[in-house]
């Protein structure tokens, strides 16, 4: 049923894509289509792959300031880690298909944008989580994001993000970017040292990037990425006291093509 689900997803919003490349001038329809292949899926810190390479598929339209976004994983090797226990081991999983719905409201050089986002995944119960961010449009384009999870993982998730782009050659660019979170559990399953501890908050996870932009045909480019992850605090790293698996430090690196219309 899940996979269903995930298909009919992908296919209304391939066919939104579709429809927004051909009347994009008129109706100022915006948005891009991607994949990415990457050595590694890691979120918030998170183990949730390893040993395989992982393919992530988006596809994001926007119209006057409404979005709405599909982002999908699939391992093509799926393995249990410290914080992900595979439900297909050693085989290749479509094992999460996420749908994202948010507005933007910009004033001057302040970006708001609230929204909702879905996570169909395969691995872990279905969840659901609101959010709100602001960016900032000076040259690190600061970026403050609250997540909170209102369905199966009760708990807020704050990030602070940073990124400039660096002009190399013609239109190719240097993309530098830096993020740090927090992460604070309300519900019982986020109590440590085996349920019988106060519920785990801390600082969380830290990620580096860097990556170039380089353009192929019109509107159309690849990036290759490098990410340097790794835990913020003891509390963060430490076996045992993360009820959803303890933070390493890890190297991601892949490569993303990204289509804009």
């Amino acid at each position: 049923m899940r996979s269903l689900r995930a298909l009919v997803l992908a296919v209304v919003l391939t066919l939104l894509v579709s429809v927004g490349t051909l009347y994009a001038e008129e109706t100022k329809v915006t948005g891009s289509a991607s994949v990415g292949v990457f050595s590694q899926y890691i979120f918030r810190g998170y183990e949730l792959s390893t040993g395989s390479v992982v393919i992530q598929p988006s596809v994001n339209v926007s119209y006057k300031g409404f979005s709405v976004g599909f982002w999908g994983n699939i391992d093509t090797d799926e393995n249990s880690t410290q914080s992900f226990v595979s439900d297909r081991p050693n085989r290749k999983s479509f094992n999460e298909s996420d749908l994202t719905l948010s507005y933007t409201y910009n004033i001057e050089k302040l970006s708001l944008t609230g929204g909702y986002t879905y996570y169909g995944t395969k691995y872990a119960s279905e969840t659901e989580e609101l959010f709100l961010s602001a960016t900032y449009d000076v040259i690190t384009k600061p970026t403050l994001a609250i997540y909170r999870d209102i369905t199966s993982f009760p708990g807020t998730y704050i990030n602070l993000s940073l990124s400039h782009s660096v002009p190399v050659y013609k239109d190719i660019s240097l993309d530098l970017g830096a993020s740090a979170g927090y992460f604070n559990g309300s519900d019982d399953a986020f109590r440590t040292d085996s349920s019988t501890g106060k519920k785990y908050s801390a600082l969380h996870d830290g990620m580096l990037k860097a990556g170039f932009t380089i353009p192929v045909v019109k509107n159309m480019s690849v990036q290759p990425i490098a990410q340097y992850w790794f835990p913020l605090s003891g509390k963060a790293k430490e076996h045992g006291h993360n009820p959803n698996g303890h933070l390493d430090d890890t190297f991601v690196y892949g490569i993303n093509m990204t289509y804009n219309f």
